[in-house]
């Protein structure tokens, strides 16, 4: 009998700072594979490329072998899932710029070892904008609704989802504000729509959280805030 009071004390503590550490790894938008891999790309686009060190650039090959399997090894974070079809393309489009990098080195051809490094360089930027947010502000926004969409809708756990509510509004309020960096001022009429869609979702959200203690009334609520948040986030792609 003490030996099972144990346990149940155990479970009642322990579990769920496991639960919470999960969560808070889950919601960190990083993939190490791909940081570690820029020492190699620095290397290669701000040492070898400007120089036209066709040597060093040969040098290197077994460095950006081993960075890019890394890469297609490496599994995203819960919070980055909603990414994973683009990463996926864009480790295919790394591997085949390896072979075309391989070749160019083996052709011993200068323009097409330096056009095969300025494509390389590319698609590591391309795959660092992919998990990258364009704005702060998103991802906080995005940092808040994950564990809520993908946690405490599923098992409607009340006093978390009210908590939620209360934060995303916060978080609502520092997005309205948000200004998109010069590269993406053309898309700014586009952005405010969308951001005045979710703003709208958001707020007919915490107005059931607080109000309605009905399960499917909050859930579809939730369900909107969370295709409104996609639809933002599809004007940076």
């Amino acid at each position: 009998m003490k030996r099972h009071f144990i346990f149940l004390l155990m479970a009642f503590f322990v579990f769920p700072v496991i639960i919470f550490t999960q969560t808070q790894e889950e919601i960190q938008g990083d993939v190490p594979e791909l940081k570690s891999f820029h020492s190699v790309i620095y290397k290669l686009w701000h040492n070898a490329w400007p120089e036209k060190n066709i040597g060093l650039m040969g040098e290197l090959v077994p460095e950006i072998e081993k960075g890019i399997e890394k890469i297609r090894k490496a599994e995203l974070p819960g919070i980055l899932r909603d990414k994973k079809p683009r990463w996926e393309e864009g480790v295919k489009g790394l591997i085949t710029i390896l072979k075309e990098y391989k070749a160019a080195i083996s052709s011993k051809d200068t323009q097409k070892i330096l056009d095969a490094g300025e494509k390389l360089h590319s698609q590591y930027e391309a795959m660092v904008r992919i998990i990258r947010p364009v704005l702060k502000e998103v991802d906080e926004f995005h940092k808040v609704l994950y564990p809520l969409y993908h946690y405490y809708m599923p098992e409607y756990k009340r006093e978390k989802i009210i908590s939620s509510a209360i934060e995303m509004e916060a978080k609502m309020d520092s997005l309205m504000d948000a200004e998109l960096p010069e590269r993406l001022r053309s898309k700014t009429k586009e952005f405010n729509r969308r951001v005045e869609e979710l703003q709208r979702a958001v707020q007919y959200f915490v107005k059931v959280a607080k109000e309605i203690d009905d399960e499917k009334t909050v859930s579809d609520a939730i369900k909107d805030v969370h295709t409104k948040y996609q639809n933002l986030e599809k004007v940076f792609e």
